[in-house]
């Protein structure tokens, strides 16, 4: 089974920390770390209704270098010259997905401990819960293991939609 975990850097926004949480819930991601100060200013989890926070935990970590495992690839995600092109990238089995903060880029340092770099090919960037949403749809696409059967939509589908589709 495939460990998949996110790094946030410092990011600033709770209502884009809630969205990754919720993101991380529906692609199976075991923890979620974040580093800097800027978030803890906010307690509430605006864009998470689910309420992965429960269920996922968030994590204040000050070194990414407590992450490096070696069975365990860190891939950034980022605009920057020399990153691969989401589309291209062959997501590798244990993955902590790097995502820098909202109003700037992941600094060097952190780009050190990073086996890889990728970056989602859009005009200009999304927001920091949109991006992980792509990266992580990404990855679930192109697994070999994916789950598509009709069981598996209906049990995981809102309670509030009992809809059914026939041609």
């Amino acid at each position: 089974m495939s460990r998949i975990e996110v790094l946030l850097i410092n990011p600033k926004s709770p209502t884009n920390v809630g969205g990754v949480m919720r993101a991380a819930g529906c692609y199976g991601v075991e923890k979620v770390h974040y580093t800097g100060n800027r978030y803890g200013y906010a307690q509430k989890f605006a864009t998470d209704t689910k309420q992965r926070v429960e269920e996922i935990p968030l994590q204040a970590i000050n070194d990414i270098s407590g992450l490096v495992k070696s069975d365990t690839k860190i891939i950034a995600v980022e605009l920057i010259d020399g990153a691969t092109p989401l589309p291209h990238f062959s997501h590798p089995e244990n993955a902590i997905y790097v995502l820098g903060p909202e109003d700037g880029s992941i600094r060097k340092d952190v780009l050190m401990y990073c086996d890889d770099v990728v970056y989602v090919p859009t005009n200009g960037c999304m927001n920091l819960a949109a991006t992980v949403n792509v990266v992580l749809y990404d990855r679930l696409a192109k697994a070999s293991n994916t789950n598509y059967s009709r069981e598996f939509l209906l049990q995981n589908r809102d309670n509030n939609n009992k809809i059914t589709f026939r041609k």
